[in-house]
């Protein structure tokens, strides 16, 4: 079992808060981080996909009421809604008890209609965490070739070789289109949604351009918009925010759009190992979005994301605003002997930030100019979450 980052967030959360809920996409392991965060309490799993679990909630308030001394973990949760209400009277009556927190543990694929329901029933008595795929400090630098090209499910990435790992991948798509996708919204044919997952990683970084995906799918830019909330809403795209300010400048209005696990671009685009990845037109944009995903992964919680691309020409690919207006600005280059762009410097000059990194595949840490740092990814990572020397 590979040790997830997370597991000490969710323990924390379980030790202020009644309830938690581990949002993910499915099969990237929130049931195994859930095992392991109940250490030592007493608990109780229940797998709401399960008909035989789910009958033991056809009585909830009796069910649960009986299990007030241990933590019940509720895998799936987003198949029983009516379990919100239910859930908010229990943690009531159990605090007027005198009984403390992590009393529950909901796990769930994310989207909009779990957030909404248990955001109005659970309010000021709930935690949301966010598990992403494995990241790079959590397999250690030493994999990072092998976790870009499988990406981080475990079960793609832990496969015995890359066909294996592919095949896995591929399964994984097909039953979101055929089965997942179809719960959490209107029914959209598979092949159309596949369709465009497929444009969304030919392009991937780019630009969204909704009108552009609609007339190649021959639907309206409405519903390219819906199949896109949905996908975002599912934790399997992301996407980053154009940067606004005052200063004068035309700036790129339109989101970039990029799919969040790079094994899932890769199976997309049939890119079977790395030496077919290394001649793909997608590496720059492959590598740039892995980067990205594994620096948010280890960013903290109330760091703000964006990119900034000015119609001159000037562009950061990742810009981290900190809660007290500090900004930190990123350039992303897949060469061991990397050079910012022309137009990094100009965003540069635009901006003036407190610090400017550019982040490479190498070892090695080390300036490139007065203001600039040139570093590994992990040793990024481990900047953002306080763990290495600024």
């Amino acid at each position: 079992m590979i040790r997830r980052q997370l597991q000490n967030t969710v323990i924390a959360a379980l030790s202020r808060s009644p309830a938690v809920a581990l949002l993910g996409p499915r099969q990237v392991g929130k049931t195994t981080l859930a095992l392991a965060s109940a250490g030592d309490r007493t608990s109780i799993y229940l797998d709401l996909e399960s008909e035989r679990d789910r009958a033991k909630l056809d009585e909830a308030e009796l069910y649960l009421t009986a299990q007030l001394d241990r933590l019940v973990i509720l895998d799936e949760v987003h198949r029983a809604p009516g379990l919100f209400p239910v859930l908010r009277g229990l943690i009531d009556t159990a605090r007027r008890q005198g009984a403390g927190p992590g009393r529950y543990l909901l796990l769930g694929s994310a989207n909009l209609d779990l957030l909404k329901q248990s955001g109005e029933s659970l309010a000021g008595r709930i935690t949301y965490l966010e598990l992403g795929s494995l990241n790079l400090l959590e397999v250690g630098d030493d994999l990072a070739d092998r976790l870009w090209l499988r990406g981080g499910f475990p079960q793609s990435f832990l496969a015995a070789d890359a066909l294996s790992s592919m095949h896995w991948r591929e399964d994984f798509i097909r039953s979101y289109l055929e089965r997942d996708i179809p719960q959490f919204g209107p029914r959209i044919a598979a092949a159309t949604l596949r369709r465009l997952w497929t444009m969304l990683a030919h392009n991937q970084g780019g630009l969204l351009n909704t009108a552009q995906l609609a007339r190649n799918l021959g639907v309206d830019a409405r519903t390219v918009g819906g199949y896109l909330d949905l996908l975002t809403d599912l934790l399997l795209v992301r996407r980053l925010q154009p940067w606004h300010s005052n200063l004068g400048k035309r700036l790129v209005k339109s989101p970039k759009v990029y799919l969040r696990d790079s094994g899932l671009l890769h199976a997309l685009l049939d890119v079977v190992d790395t030496n077919v990845l290394l001649g793909h037109p997608v590496v720059g944009a492959s590598w740039e979005g892995f980067v990205i995903e594994n620096l948010l992964q280890s960013a903290p919680d109330r760091l703000q994301a964006h990119f900034y691309r000015t119609s001159a020409g000037a562009e950061i690919d990742l810009l981290l605003t900190w809660p007290d207006g500090t900004q930190w600005v990123i350039e992303i280059k897949r060469s061991l002997a990397p050079k910012p762009r022309r137009g990094f410097h100009h965003a540069c000059a635009d901006l003036q930030p407190a610090r400017q990194f550019l982040v490479y595949p190498g070892t090695e840490r080390y300036r490139q100019s007065e203001a600039l740092d040139v570093i590994p990814l992990g040793h990024m990572m481990a900047l953002l979450r306080g763990e290495a020397d600024a």
